[in-house]
């Protein structure tokens, strides 16, 4: 008998969903727990490639370097951010860095690294140990001493860390408990796992339904609602530190241009809404976010010996 990923409840509502967001209009089975709320798919396609587009996609596009007078401003900025606490422009991704920043000698790797760009920026302001794992990069690489990008998957890269991130490639796998023991195994004692997902049973699924942008069938094999990430976690050695919400206005738009039977790639959004609407579609995001009612969270947790 299926079962919940998240809590292992037992009683899940079926429902269908859509590829949406290159407009192919396949549709799904999905799962939703009415134990914990959280989201499966029914059954993974056995090759998911066709619905990840070949250009444009974050892996595939090139990597942006920097100058060396942008470095040095970079590295400026990033050391006023994390060691005095100045936040003249700081960097866009500052709210979860702060968090889980320690030293800049401390190994970081970034699982579903895509090119790397994020690495490539906190390397650019000075952190020295990072490692980008994605299997489907097209080959490993040195970017740059202590900066490596490795083709490969996590359980099978024979080194440990001191920071793992999961940006946005957690809800691409298929068993959530299972990666957690691989994060678990490959971080040394007292390590620190971000991951930042979309969240089930926010109020943009409440309101949207099978519209929900973020629900993304077929590329989100699983997505966990707080209740039910909770009780995942209960399980795996982790202890979850903090939950933050970090939300868009991406959940209205992109739910909104569905509705209207849209597809999501290659829109223009002026064609769609107004400066107006743009800007209040992410003013009630923060609010959203504020009130705990986004549709997406970082989960800092901290492994516990």
């Amino acid at each position: 008998m299926a079962s919940c990923k998240f809590c292992g409840g037992e009683d899940l509502r079926e429902f269908i969903a859509q590829e949406k967001m290159l407009g192919l209009g396949e549709s799904f089975v999905y799962q939703e727990c009415l134990s914990c709320q959280s989201l499966q798919i029914k059954e993974v396609p056995k090759d998911l490639s066709p619905y990840y587009p070949s250009e444009g996609y974050y892996s595939f596009i090139p990597l942006v370097k920097s100058g060396s007078l942008r470095l040095f401003l970079k590295k400026l900025r990033m050391r006023m951010f994390l060691d005095l606490g100045i936040s003249w422009k700081s960097p866009s991704y500052g709210y979860w860095l702060k968090r889980i920043h320690r030293k800049f000698e401390d190994a970081i790797a970034d699982v579903g690294c895509g090119n790397g760009q994020l690495l490539y920026e906190l390397h650019a302001g000075g952190f020295r140990n990072l490692t980008g794992i994605d299997p489907f990069l097209s080959e490993s690489s040195q970017i740059a001493p202590g900066f490596k990008l490795v083709k490969s998957k996590l359980e099978e890269v024979d080194q440990k860390f001191d920071v793992i991130m999961m940006h946005h490639s957690f809800e691409h796998l298929e068993n959530p408990e299972e990666e957690l023991k691989r994060c678990y195994n490959s971080l040394n004692p007292g390590g620190r796992l971000l991951i930042r997902t979309p969240l089930a049973n926010c109020e943009a699924w409440r309101e949207f339904g099978e519209n929900w942008v973020q629900l993304d069938a077929p590329r989100h094999l699983i997505i966990p609602s707080l209740k039910g990430f909770q009780s995942l976690v209960s399980k795996s050695g982790f202890r979850l530190k903090e939950v933050f919400f970090d939300s868009t206005g991406f959940q209205f738009w992109g739910s909104r241009l569905y509705e209207k039977g849209f597809k999501l790639a290659g829109q223009n959004l002026a064609d769609h809404f107004s400066k107006k609407e743009l800007d209040g579609f992410n003013k009630k995001a923060l609010q959203y976010n504020q009130e705990g009612k986004g549709d997406q969270v970082c989960f800092f947790l901290e492994r516990v010996d």
